[in-house]
């Protein structure tokens, strides 16, 4: 699920000539519009959660623009109803709007401005039915935050982590700074038959090469003075669970090769013992860059790669997760609002273009970081905002682009996909980004 422009118009109108034309001058503007000859025919299909904006003659026969406004409020008192009225029934609109509807226009009127207030209305219902999705999704519950939603990439992954979840084999998680390396491998041990055992998580990173052998091997009673009880290291301590080696490309020299050797012989031998102890273990790694690079670079011994490296996991960029935006942000903001002990606060424009246009470069991390810049009202800050930054210059460059081809094609959007080798869908959730019109560039003869 995620945000989406919309286009849907229900025009209700008892004068069919006049219908008609009004029909066509909006779909001529992009907008899709379904027209019903009676209030009553509408209510047939129009009701609470759609996705649209209502326009209605005010005068018609049967139930009257007013009467068919109060009953669209009631049944969701956010729905953009757009009163057409006479001269003489101007009053009759104002009282209507008092009463919850969005806008009035006088006949005769110009087309534009009709169009161009319902495009202000689409905007307003579009944010108003992305609050409640985002209200629902966060009243959901998931086990994993991080593996919410329902792109192929992710749900591609669930169904290798299930698979994995009782097979004995070691696994590399390959993966971008922020993308939920660790919330894999807790899945796959939460899965499986050892989730009652310990999930023990090792950042490699803050490895040192004085203390790592105490810190993952452990210490035996009597290694050194005052050493009065035996201390077990990470890696005894996972014992019968599973060993996470967080980001192990930037582990120590020394700190590889005794996870090399614990990979080799499934023991180990903590400071001062004589005898090395047997373990049941499972092991996962992640990477912090691609691994096979790693070991190019030297960063990474080239025999421990190999050992890990049984069966491989790439856990997808929030950027090829698109659709499940919305729904992270959701849950993202609703923990971090409960963290707060603050209501889950509604999204506005800037929030939600900032969700629909940001690529998101440090994945779930700088998403969770922005709903709780929202859940603390903060969002005003968001590192897009500022008019000159990089993403909103390069937005700018490609709605020009898009527009100098339409203008170019004179509108013909066949021709423009062509032109700029794009799929029609893609070129079509970009002009809805961009607010641009393929009817604004067609000939008017």
């Amino acid at each position: 699920m995620s945000f989406a422009a919309l286009d849907r118009i229900a025009l209700v109108e008892d004068d069919a000539p006049f219908r008609d034309a009004l029909a066509e001058r909006l779909g001529l503007a992009g907008l899709n519009v379904t027209t019903y000859p009676s209030a009553e025919a509408a209510l047939k299909v129009v009701g609470a959660g759609f996705e649209g904006v209502v326009v209605t003659d005010l005068r018609m026969p049967g139930m009257d623009g007013r009467q068919f406004a109060d009953r669209l409020t009631a049944l969701d008192p956010d729905l953009p109803v757009v009163l057409i009225t006479g001269h003489g029934d101007i009053a009759d609109a104002v009282e209507a709007m008092k009463r919850g509807a969005y806008d009035f226009l006088a006949k005769p009127f110009a087309p534009e401005r009709l169009i161009e207030t319902l495009r202000r209305a689409l905007e307003k219902r579009a944010l108003i039915l992305d609050n409640r999705r985002l209200a629902t999704l966060a009243a959901e519950t998931e086990q994993s935050i991080p593996l919410s939603g329902e792109s192929a990439s992710i749900t591609a992954l669930r169904g290798a982590i299930r698979q994995l979840a009782d097979a004995e084999v070691d696994v590399l998680i390959e993966g971008e700074t922020g993308s939920g390396k660790e919330a894999v491998a807790r899945a796959i041990h939460n899965a499986g038959r050892r989730r009652p055992r310990p999930f023990i998580a090792v950042t490699c990173a803050a490895l040192t090469e004085a203390g790592v052998e105490a810190q993952l091997m452990g210490q035996d009673v009597g290694y050194a003075s005052g050493v009065t009880r035996r201390r077990e290291g990470q890696v005894e301590q996972s014992h019968q669970g599973s060993l996470f080696l967080d980001e192990v490309d930037l582990a120590p020299r020394q700190a590889q090769l005794t996870l090399l050797r614990v990979l080799e012989e499934r023991e180990v031998l903590p400071l001062g013992a004589t005898e090395p102890r047997a373990l049941d273990l499972r092991v996962l790694a992640a990477t912090q860059t691609d691994p096979a690079e790693a070991v190019a670079r030297g960063d990474l011994r080239e025999d421990l790669y190999y050992r890990l490296n049984v069966v491989r996991l790439r856990v997808p960029p929030l950027r090829e997760r698109a659709d499940d935006v919305q729904m992270l942000f959701a849950r993202f903001l609703a923990r971090a609002s409960a963290r707060m002990g603050r209501p889950l606060p509604p999204i506005n424009h800037a929030v939600r273009r900032h969700l629909i246009e940001h690529d998101w470069p440090g994945n779930l991390r700088e998403l969770s970081n922005f709903a709780n810049q929202v859940a603390v009202g903060l969002s005003d800050s968001a590192p897009d905002s500022a008019q000159d930054s990089l993403a909103h210059r390069v937005a700018r460059y490609e709605a020009e682009l898009i527009r100098e081809a339409l203008s170019s094609c004179r509108g013909d959007v066949r021709k423009v996909t062509a032109a700029l080798r794009l799929p029609r869908k893609t070129l079509y959730d970009k002009m809805a980004r961009h607010g641009i019109h393929p009817a604004d560039h067609r000939d008017r003869d």
